[in-house]
Formats: C-alpha cells, structure tokens, sequence
C-alpha cells in the first residue's frame, strides 16, 4: 500500500489516535492524574476535559463541525480538511487539552449586513478551534441545560424559536396586553470575561476547561492581518457562544421566575408581557438593574414598553381577530426585508440565466417560508406569491432587452398579436409590462410552478 493510500485510509476511519482500551493517555489510566486537575474537588466536574477527548465525543464533534461546513479561519483550513489534519496531530491536540496548554487562535473578523441597517460581527474561530468547543460543548450542554428556565428556548436541544413565539402568543391571549421588550446593546459584543467566568466556575471544577473556556475568549480578532485583544465579548460563530450567552443570563431568568413573571427569552432577546402599563414599566426598571448586575447595557432606543401588537419578536408579532383571539404575523420589519431581498435576486441579472435566478430564488423562499409557517395570514402571503412572480417576469422582461425580442418570445408562447404589440410598445417600462395580461398569458404561474418556484400560500 503506497503512503498516500494509507494516509486516505487513516482520515477515512477517522483514527482520533487512541489506544485500544481508552480514550485518556495511558499515564492517567493508571492513576497519575493531570497536574491541572489537582484540587478539583467536585465530583463529576473535575474530569471534564477527559471527557471531551474521549473518542466517541471527537468523532461526534468531528461530524457536526463538518456537517455545519462554514468559512475558513485565519489558518485557512477547511472543515474537509480536518479530518486529515486531526488524524495526524490529534495524539498533540489531546494531551494539550488534558494539560491546560491547548492555546486557541485568533477569530476571523467577518461583518453580515442587517437587515435594518448596519452589519453584525461575526467572529469565525479556526476549523480545528470550531472542533475543540463542538466536543466541549456535548460535555457541557447535557449539564448545564437541564438547570435552564423553561422560558428559555435559544440554542437549546429540542427548543426552537417557534416554541417561544407560541408561548408569548399564550401569554398575550390570556390578557397580558403590555410587552416589555428589551433590546440589549450588542451583546455578544459586550459579555464581560470576568462576569462569565465567575458564572462558569460556580458550575466547573475542571481547571483545564476554565483556563481553555478564558483563553478562547480572550484569544482576539484578526482584522485587516493584525490581532486585535480582545477584554469583552464572546464572538458569534463558534459553537460554544450560545451556550455561554445562555450561561450569563440565566441569572436573569431565575429573578423574573422568583418575581412571578411571564417572559420568554430566546438568545438576548428577552420579552416580559403584563397586564398594565404600570406594571410593565416596574419590570423595565427590574431588568435594567439586573443587566447592569452583569455589565450589560440596555439599548433604551430600541427598548419599549408597548402593545405586543406594535412590536416585533423574532420576526413575528401578533393581532387581533374576531372574537379578541390573538394570532400571530409576519413583522412589518421582516416583512419588508423579505421583499428588498427578493428585489434583490430579481433586480439585477448579471449575465445569469433565469433557472439560475429562479434557483437562488427557491433556496432563499424555501427557508424563508419554513420559518413564517405559524403565520395566521394566508391574504398576505397571496398578496406576496403575485407580487414574487411579477417580480420574475420583470427579471424576464429585463433578460429580454428590446421590445422586438419581446414581441418574438411573447407570439413564440402563443400570446395573440394585438396584445402581444401592445406590450411589447412599452417593453421597457419594465413593472409596468411586467404586470400586463401579455406576460401573465405568456408566463403564467403554472410556468413557475413547474419551474418550483415555492408559494407561500398554502
């Protein structure tokens, strides 16, 4: 067998290099404890980084890191790289983590434009450091997600967004017409490393776990070729950030739980619904003290206490029906960032063909939909299905430039000659034409049908 053959071999069957009996180094199997471990005292914590090397957490972690694919790190290595890299230096990676010594790399800086303006910072860790925090994160999770508030859906298992907008929904029907909505300013950007670890280490014993969980944090933010240090924030775009979001403000939870509050929070976004304004107003001064409690500041333009009708959670809000049955909606504000990213992949056709256009269209509509499925509002999404092939034909219209073309593909489809001519005189005025009877005839939405674009209706 040549050793290039080997080497596929060896990635394919994910050799995470342990010995047959075990997943810890021989020298701690037979009773010489990690120097980092001593002094551990609670029992089940202070071994957590054993854990996490074990074998069957490495290759779980390994297939969800490449599962989720994502960007590259300041390294360059790809998640399909991994396994050919791990198998060959995982024996090193190990016995760093079970010393305390693994030392994480510089996040990439990366920015995503959002939808209201502005762009959200992401900071994308390495593959290999993605890796690291995905095992860390299966031995953490199963013990500190049990001790969550049930009111808290985000980033846990078996919990979606859907699951809170519903319960916020129950709320309101029930008479809690005031919704405290707070909006904490730029959170991820602003976790304070000492508040966090403080929470962690009332939680773990493990050294090692603390000192990787603090360098991580601490690691910095490579942008424009320099490392930039980092004293605050936990970056979005590793897998262990949400966990440790969830870790900060449970605090939180468990003071509106000792309250008697109704609230529901998914990630930083927090909502508490009451039954008077007064009442509501008590509980933004509650939440102020407890946010500064852990250094974190609340956006008061972005905050409100108001109807939940007149306010947005997690793209969703609610009105009210006949019979006051509240149901929920699209946001006006999601609403309108749909409709601007689809004018986005209509507008401008840079030499692509319609199937492409059509293609970027139906991935985006798809999810799109998924997740506005709750929904009570099939009028709008009617509205919305016209309005998408409309803005389809207008791409069309655009792909055929001149009015002779028009009126070519237009008789090609069978449009009959008078209407045809008379489209085809203002083939330009392209929303205008877009929305005539020559390209409904033509185009119509049987044709996009079969071409699967998704309706939202239905």
């Amino acid at each position: 067998m040549s050793l290039e053959d080997a080497r596929r071999q060896k990635t394919r069957q994910l050799v995470l290099p342990l010995d047959g009996r075990g997943d810890a180094p021989r020298s701690q199997r037979s009773g010489e404890a990690s120097t980092a471990a001593i002094g551990n005292e609670r029992p089940g914590t202070d071994r957590l980084m054993e854990e996490v090397v074990q074998r069957g957490n490495a290759k779980a972690a390994l297939k969800r890191v490449r599962r989720n694919k994502g960007s590259p790190g300041v390294d360059g290595m790809t998640v399909d790289e991994l396994p050919e890299y791990l198998a060959e230096h995982w024996e090193e990676i190990r016995e760093q983590l079970l010393a305390g010594t693994y030392q994480p790399k510089p996040v990439k800086r990366q920015e995503i434009p959002k939808s209201g303006g502005g762009v959200r910072e992401l900071g994308i860790p390495t593959a290999l450091d993605r890796f690291v925090q995905q095992a860390i994160l299966q031995v953490l999770q199963p013990r500190f997600d049990p001790t969550f508030s049930e009111h808290s859906h985000g980033f846990r298992p078996g919990r979606r967004a859907h699951d809170a907008v519903c319960e916020a929904q129950r709320y309101v029907q029930e008479g809690r017409r005031v919704v405290v909505d707070v909006d904490l300013e730029k959170f991820f950007d602003r976790v304070n490393h000492d508040v966090l670890m403080g929470k962690l280490s009332a939680r773990i014993e493990d050294k090692r776990m603390l000192g990787h969980i603090r360098r991580y944090l601490e690691a910095g933010i490579m942008a424009n070729g320099v490392v930039v240090e980092r004293w605050e924030g936990t970056p979005q775009g590793g897998p262990l950030s949400p966990l440790l979001a969830n870790v900060l403000l449970d605090e939180v939870d468990k003071e509106l739980e000792r309250r008697g509050l109704s609230f529901v929070r998914y990630a930083d976004d927090l909502n508490v619904y009451v039954r008077s304004k007064r009442a509501g107003e008590d509980a933004m001064q509650t939440l102020r003290r407890l946010y500064a409690r852990l250094r974190l500041r609340v956006n008061e333009a972005k905050s409100a206490v108001a109807r939940p009708q007149d306010r947005k959670f997690l793209g969703y809000s609610f009105w009210v029906a006949k019979g006051c049955e509240i149901r929920r909606r699209v946001a006006p504000k999601a609403l309108a960032a749909m409709k601007e990213r689809v004018r986005e992949i209509t507008a401008r056709n840079g030499g692509r063909s319609m199937q492409a256009i059509i293609a970027e269209l139906r991935s985006y509509l798809t999810g799109w939909k998924e997740y506005f499925r709750l929904a009570d509002t099939p009028r709008i999404f009617s509205d919305l299905d016209e309005w998408i092939r409309r803005r389809l034909r207008l791409a069309q219209l655009k792909q055929w430039k001149r009015g002779s073309t028009v009126y070519r593909e237009l008789r090609a489809r069978g449009v009959p000659e008078r209407v045809t001519r008379a489209a085809a005189a203002h083939a330009t005025r392209w929303w205008r034409t877009a929305g005539h009877g020559a390209l409904h005839t033509a185009l119509p939405t049987s044709f996009y049908d079969r071409m699967e674009v998704p309706r939202l209706a239905g």
